[in-house]
């Protein structure tokens, strides 16, 4: 009997269909919670979900937030700073930003010290605007 063969997407298919999710959340999420939503689409073993995040991330279209293990589309392709994040402990929502004069003292400081800088991720925890003028 002939086998039936699958195709395979490529690495440029897969990332496409993982940042798509990514701007649907609309919303930090997990590696596990893409898989989830892209169970339908084929996109289902955790080392692909990771490395198509890994390569989004290397590409700058996507980033990793460290304090809530979770990943967001960037909201800035192409800047030209390292990004900072605004995250609201109330409603979860996060806001990208640029600051260059963050970004520069940040690496002065390492230069001086003559420290490494291996990754660098700036995240504000706190409440929105919004969240505020609520309470």
């Amino acid at each position: 009997m002939p086998q039936k063969l699958s195709k395979r997407r490529s690495a440029a298919d897969q990332d496409k269909i993982v940042v798509a999710a990514l701007r649907e959340a609309g919303r930090p999420v997990s590696a596990y919670e893409l898989m989830e939503e892209l169970k339908g689409s084929g996109v289902t073993a955790p080392p692909t979900v990771y490395r198509a995040l890994q390569r989004l991330i290397d590409d700058g279209l996507a980033h990793r937030l460290e304090s809530l293990n979770a990943f967001v589309a960037c909201n800035h392709p192409h800047h030209t700073t390292k990004a900072v994040f605004a995250i609201c402990d109330a409603c979860g929502s996060v806001t990208e930003f640029d600051s260059a004069a963050a970004i520069k003292a940040l690496q002065s400081w390492a230069k001086g010290s003559e420290f490494q800088v291996r990754a660098m991720t700036l995240e504000l925890r706190g409440n929105c605007k919004s969240c505020v003028a609520a309470t």
